[in-house]
């Protein structure tokens, strides 16, 4: 990016701000945000808020991610990360992180599709950001904040 687009970028979202025609729930007259609407998990709004707010949606993303992968290795007191993690972490047999009680093969079967979510995360969305320069679009990053609070959400109601 150039260095007059940059100037230019910075620019339009400062003038963006002093707008005087701000999102708002019209019937209470406050201005909301994307992260109030799409009900973004607190923990990923600490990492990501000000990175989404300054337009970096790709490094919000990127950190989202890697918050939740952190927050695994944490949890499952394993030291790999990413694909390989996920694996470990919520694997079938002998999980150190359980979400179901595996009593079932419903239950079973749920354990493994999430084992799945949070490996395909790592590898399709977190990984691409970390390793290339990405320019992601303010509504795939809102998607991808969203699912990363749905799987830290997940997360936080393990069982025992």
């Amino acid at each position: 990016m150039t260095s007059a687009f940059r100037t230019f970028e910075q620019f339009v979202r400062i003038a963006g701000d002093l707008s005087n025609e701000p999102e708002a729930d019209e019937e209470k007259g406050v201005q909301s945000h994307p992260f109030d609407e799409r009900n973004i998990h607190p923990e990923i709004t600490k990492v990501a808020l000000k990175l989404f707010d300054d337009g970096h949606y790709s490094q919000a993303t990127f950190e989202a991610f890697k918050y939740l992968d952190n927050k695994v290795k944490k949890l499952s007191k394993i030291k790999d990360s990413g694909y390989k993690l996920m694996m470990a972490a919520f694997a079938e047999a002998n999980p150190k992180i359980k979400l179901t009680a595996l009593s079932t093969a419903s239950e079973v079967d749920e354990q493994m599709g999430y084992k799945f979510i949070f490996a395909g995360a790592m590898s399709a969305i977190r990984n691409p950001r970390g390793h290339d320069i990405l320019t992601d679009p303010i509504d795939r990053c809102l998607d991808h904040l969203s699912f990363a609070s749905v799987l830290l959400r997940r997360l936080e109601n393990t069982v025992p």
